[in-house]
């Protein structure tokens, strides 16, 4: 073996032992998105209305630093809480899937004050009956009863005495109390408070609410106090966690919530597994049958793209503890999809190694020669991809962000393994004397159709179909817009056994909710989706425990969305898929030095993006942000095929010095690459299919999407970009 082989082999064995080791064992190394393990995301905003000027410019990290004290006094592990923008937070709790605990738990102020109780029957009758009493005010015992009490409207002492609290039960009633512990001033203050109004009561209020109003019998000089009333263990709990922490320095409301349940969270992860596998191994199954030595060792290229890209999420997870480098369901189908796209590299250094033969040259200079040529456009299409990726991380939520992260790894890691891990395989057989040929089968010969005659036809087509999407979207107005973008809430239930859409319809209609989508699946009745305008789950849950008390509901997701999110989300989106083109445009016109030919083909993935998301809408789905993911990695994808030809085109004038006119150099390069175009589109569509059919409910818009999208793609490159780059040069009168 040469010099320069071994160490090839051996930079190629290092990589592969690294890989291996920065993923074992894998359910440590790999960091799970919520969505896959459960748990919940929230964005808080914070109400700083009603605080002075000098308060409000700590009010937002005063919160986010109760919060995180709140949230590690319950011991979950990766939690994230962020300042988001000017007055929101961002609180991630993986694992966390008891909603209205941790709801509760993030959003109570925990405003705790100490009020007189004023024991006298006239002013009691007067401010009852809504008379204004000065100095005092009704508020009621928390409780069944609701018991109203006059009480000193300016407390005497607040919750920010209290150094402790803890739960301890009523040898009495047997309840839950919680135990008050104060700090040195705190219980000066209490037991001067006690001497003076011995034999009054004392209302404890938190959040304006009375939990109790106990008798002083005798001042409590200990620095001690009890809090008692009927609460439960879990009231008790979070009350005294929300005492230990402090009191939130104005109240929250929850502008965004995605709360995934562990049913869902296994679901999706058995769904999107089996998606990738069976996806995978159709690929291997296509290039090995297709290409014989050189589809195995494409295969073995495929796989290694596959550790590697894992290897270095694992990698990254180990050096970056607290990265963004997480695996989310979108990710999983960011796997796949870097696997369908890895093969355009490996299938166009066939196809150039192909040509190179049928030329006549010998075995080892026809494989040197396809790669040299095959190179420029590999590292165009996957920038270009790249591009879009960057944009969906820029403007997209953690899933999201996920896929952008694992499709960048991945395409990254795809020029190492398409370029140089398979050229070190051949290089090893060849030096080995184990090769002498390459055979390949040819579903397509050479052609020679005139693409540019049928170009009329097919934009026409393409105008049809982008009028009726768009058409769509237009006359359904919000109701094409998932809850992202139109804001409201879904929620999505696990019934142990079927009910009928009509009872539970009956059932929400009952609660007062008028609104509601109810949404079941032919293959899986048990399963139930809920959609509506506003938050109505506690109304849905109090409905179904009192209606379906037999049967087992387990939640498995509640996402909501505010309007004034949905609208950011909303401005987001359009953001990505301006700067994804506009960014692919100057990209392709700077590598070609032709802008007519930036302009074509940006207008060809407007066209591609316009009739995926009109159809997707036009076939019942909704816009959310899976579809504008899915819209924008048809951009970065679809621009892969025209680059194709670009290049050959600008190898046909430049390299070859083939005389001609634009349309006729145009139409030779289109066929000339017109076997690649077909392979690469049915190879990753195989991938595209099994998210389809077996990604589970979640992928299932994004993957239609998609193919939609790719369909669009192969037909606009061929009979879209070459009439687009032929007008517009006859305009600009620039020539090569």
């Amino acid at each position: 073996m040469s010099k320069g082989l071994r160490n090839r082999v051996l930079l190629i064995v290092a990589i592969i032992a690294g890989c291996v080791l920065s993923v074992w064992p894998l359910d440590k190394r790999i960091n799970l998105g919520l969505d896959l393990r459960g748990g919940m995301h929230l964005v808080m905003k914070v109400d700083t209305s009603k605080l002075s000027e000098n308060a409000k410019s700590d009010a937002v990290a005063r919160a986010m630093e109760i919060l995180r004290n709140r949230i590690d006094s319950l011991g979950v592990g990766e939690t994230v809480v962020q300042r988001q923008g000017e007055d929101q937070i961002l609180v991630q709790l993986p694992g966390v899937t008891d909603r209205d605990s941790a709801v509760d738990m993030v959003k109570r102020v925990a405003h705790l004050e100490f009020r007189v109780v004023k024991e006298d029957p006239a002013l009691f009758k007067d401010a009852l009956a809504g008379k204004v009493v000065d100095g005092y005010e009704i508020k009621y015992v928390k409780g069944t009863k609701a018991e109203p009490l006059l009480v000193e409207s300016k407390a005497v002492m607040q919750g920010d005495s209290v150094s402790d609290a803890k739960i301890d039960f009523d040898q009495s009633s047997f309840y839950p109390k919680i135990s008050l512990t104060f700090n040195s001033q705190g219980a000066k203050d209490f037991a001067e408070l006690t001497q003076k109004h011995v034999g009054e009561r004392l209302a404890i209020v938190m959040d304006g609410d009375i939990l109790s109003a106990p008798n002083i019998r005798e001042p409590i000089l200990t620095g001690t106090a009890e809090i008692t009333g009927q609460f439960t263990d879990q009231e008790s709990s979070m009350l005294a966690l929300a005492l230990r922490s402090g009191s939130l320095p104005c109240p929250m409301s929850i502008e965004e919530e995605r709360t995934i349940g562990p049913l869902l969270g296994k679901d999706s992860i058995d769904a999107g597994i089996k998606a990738m596998l069976i996806g995978t191994l159709a690929v291997f199954a296509f290039m090995i049958f297709y290409y014989f030595i050189g589809g195995v060792i494409a295969s073995f290229a495929l796989f290694l793209n596959l550790l590697i890209t894992i290897g270095i999420m694992g990698f990254i997870s180990i050096m970056m503890p607290g990265s963004m480098v997480t695996l989310t369901l979108p990710g999983i189908a960011g796997l796949a999809l870097t696997l369908g796209m890895a093969v355009d590299a490996n299938v166009l250094i066939n196809e150039r190694i192909r040509e190179e033969l049928d030329n006549g040259k010998a075995l080892g200079t026809a494989i040197n020669a396809g790669y040299e040529r095959a190179l420029s456009a590999i590292i165009d299409s996957n920038l270009t991809t790249i591009i879009a990726a960057f944009m969906l991380f820029q403007f997209g939520s953690g899933p999201i962000k996920g896929f952008a992260i694992t499709l960048t790894i991945g395409l990254m890691a795809s020029l190492f393994t398409a370029v140089y891990v398979t050229r070190t395989v051949f290089m090893f057989l060849m030096e080995q004397g184990l090769i002498k040929s390459l055979p390949m089968m040819r579903l397509i010969g050479v052609t020679k159709i005139d693409f540019l005659k049928r170009a009329p036809f097919f934009i026409a087509v393409s105008f049809l179909i982008s009028v009726a999407g768009l058409g769509s979207l237009v006359m359904k107005k919000d109701q094409a817009y998932g809850i992202d973008f139109a804001g409201g809430q879904v929620q999505e239930y696990h019934f142990a056994k079927a009910v009928s859409a009509e009872a539970i319809r009956r059932v929400i209609k009952d609660s007062g909710v008028k609104d509601a989508v109810i949404q079941q699946f032919d293959k899986a009745p048990e399963n139930v989706i809920i959609r509506t305008s506003e938050d109505s789950y506690d109304k849905v849950q109090a409905a179904f425990k009192a209606e379906f008390k037999d049967i087992k509901i387990d939640t498995m997701r509640i996402e909501k969305v505010g309007p004034v999110v949905g609208k950011h989300l909303r401005e987001q989106a359009v953001w990505a898929l301006l700067l994804a083109l506009a960014g692919i445009m100057i990209y392709v016109g700077f590598r070609f030095k032709h802008f007519d030919f930036a302009v074509a083909g940006v207008i060809a993935l407007l066209h591609d993006v316009l009739i995926a998301m009109g159809l997707t809408v036009l076939f019942g789905r909704q816009i959310d942000l899976l579809v504008i993911t899915a819209l924008l990695t048809v951009a970065g994808y679809s621009i892969n095929d025209t680059i194709v030809i670009y290049d050959r085109v600008r190898e046909n004038f430049l390299r070859t010095g083939r005389k001609g006119t634009l349309s006729e150099v145009i139409n030779l390069s289109i066929n000339q690459t017109l076997g690649r175009t077909l392979l690469t589109s049915f190879v990753t569509m195989l991938v595209v299919f099994s998210l389809f059919f077996m990604g589970g409910e979640v992928l299932n818009t994004f993957s239609l999407t998609l193919l939609i999208g790719f369909s669009a793609g192969i037909y606009s490159t061929i009979f879209v970009v070459s009439p687009i780059v032929v007008w517009v040069q006859k305009f600009s009168k620039k020539s090569w």
